[in-house]
């Protein structure tokens, strides 16, 4: 039994039918005692006048005394055999002084309040009901009259007029055809409703049942179910709250998924970076070691710029690494001050120029004449610009050129670094900012100075400064890199 209440369904079932028979027992017991008060009101208003009547006609025999036995006479003269009818004289106190009642019935109280009567008399509304002295707590209607009794004012002549055929619920109902309609309708009502609220709560834990099956599937690892959504209640905004979170789920664990490719490519990438230099260290040393004596002092010079410039390569990277993990632990502050933009363009122009002299690259600033200062942090919007200056004379051809170009607009300025490169392609182009890339898969890492981490760090400092980097590019055409700074002023 305790497992069938463990069912959402079965308790609210319960529950339910609880409340409907409660309800239906309340309306029956309403309707019940509102036909009593009617047949009690009908009763005591077609009979009204009955104890007026009958004390005319007992006055002559209770002056001196009370003659009982012709006063019984007397009702059985007028009243027929009736052995249920109830008669009573009372003095002013409500103290019984005779009594008339069904023989086999005995009177348990020997007085009645005299308050209803005195009530009754006013013409008040009615239905009035009074003690009944053969049943203590049992109230029923009468009718009620004043009457002197042997000499004494003010006593009443006082009628039960209730039938003991309606003193109970049962009674009532069995009695009467009306009751008996009304109890066929609660009844059926009640069926009727429980039937119909139990296909209802089974339609609607049906739904329930089904985001159940849906959750138990997302639990066991299958992200793509969803709920169907039938509706605009609550549950189906439940269901539709709940299909949002598989889906942030579903988006988080992709991307979570993404980024651990992205690990494993990035140890790959610094174990291969990090091994050619050094293997090219390893080997030029050991064959200083062993050869050193049958080289000659060109050979040996050639052979130890070559572990310079790997050692080099090598701090390079290393440095590039932790800059950049410092900027994707936010432990970088930008320190904003206004400086010139241009004077900063010029000054890496000079500094990279013998680097583009090498590769017969013209390195060109196009300065406008007025150019507002910037607020920024100098250092690193110089270490943002160098990078992406060293990335174009990377890929430029011998011939080519690099234009860096500062142009002013109302709030900001901004910073362009094109080149006529060999430009990248649709496919490359999402992905060049991702660390360890580069777009011309042909250069080895032996042949490229750079780690493919320049454009990463860029791009962290801009954002920073809360600016985009922006690039466009057309094979064989070239590549431009876009980013804005805000103006001092602004």
């Amino acid at each position: 039994m305790t497992g069938i209440f463990k069912s959402f369904y079965a308790r609210i079932a319960v529950l339910f039918l609880v409340l409907l028979v409660l309800m239906g027992g309340i309306m029956l017991a309403l309707s019940v005692n509102s036909v009593v008060r009617y047949m009690d009101e009908t009763e005591q208003k077609l009979n009204r006048d009955l104890a007026a009547h009958l004390a005319a006609e007992f006055e002559p025999l209770v002056q001196d005394t009370i003659d009982t036995e012709q006063l019984r006479d007397k009702i059985s003269q007028m009243m027929g055999i009736n052995p249920r009818i109830q008669i009573y004289l009372l003095d002013n106190d409500g103290h019984i002084k005779a009594s008339f009642c069904p023989p086999e019935k005995k009177v348990e109280k020997t007085s009645v309040n005299p308050e209803p009567l005195k009530r009754f008399l006013t013409n008040a509304e009615l239905p009035i009901l009074g003690d009944n002295p053969l049943s203590p707590g049992n109230r029923k209607p009468f009718s009620a009259a004043e009457l002197e009794i042997m000499g004494e004012s003010g006593c009443y002549l006082y009628v039960i007029l209730g039938n003991e055929r309606y003193d109970s619920m049962i009674a009532v109902i069995r009695n009467s055809y009306i009751m008996q309609s009304t109890v066929t309708i609660i009844a059926l009502t009640v069926i009727f409703t429980g039937i119909v609220g139990l296909v209802l709560f089974r339609v609607l834990t049906s739904r329930i049942r089904q985001m159940n099956d849906v959750v138990n599937s997302v639990i066991a690892g299958d992200y793509n179910k969803r709920i169907d959504i039938n509706s605009t209640d609550e549950i189906g905004e439940l269901a539709r709250s709940f299909n949002h979170m598989t889906e942030t789920i579903q988006a988080n664990l992709e991307a979570l998924q993404q980024v651990d490719k992205q690990r494993r490519e990035l140890v790959a990438n610094i174990s291969h970076d990090l091994r050619s230099p050094l293997a090219s260290v390893q080997g030029y040393l050991e064959t200083l070691t062993m050869m050193g004596d049958r080289l000659t002092e060109q050979q040996k010079e050639h052979y130890i710029q070559i572990v310079i410039n790997n050692t080099r390569k090598l701090g390079r990277l290393v440095s590039e690494l932790f800059e950049l993990s410092k900027l994707d632990a936010e432990q970088v502050s930008p320190r904003f001050e206004n400086f010139c933009i241009a004077e900063l363009v010029q000054d890496l122009v000079l500094q990279f120029q013998p680097d583009a002299a090498r590769k017969n690259i013209r390195l060109l600033a196009d300065l406008p004449e007025k150019l507002p200062a910037v607020c920024a942090d100098i250092e690193l919007v110089e270490r943002a610009i160098s990078n992406l200056i060293d990335n174009a004379i990377q890929y430029t051809p011998e011939g080519g050129e690099v234009h860096i170009t500062p142009v002013n607009s109302t709030d900001y300025v901004q910073i362009e670094v094109k080149d006529t490169g060999r430009g990248i392609s649709v496919e490359d182009l999402p992905h060049i900012f991702n660390r360890f890339y580069r777009a011309d898969k042909s250069r080895s890492s032996t042949e490229s100075t750079g780690a493919g981490l320049g454009l990463a760090i860029a791009k962290k400092i801009l954002e920073l400064h809360g600016s985009d980097l922006n690039v466009s590019s057309r094979l064989d055409e070239g590549t431009s890199f876009r980013f804005n700074l805000k103006t001092a002023a602004q």
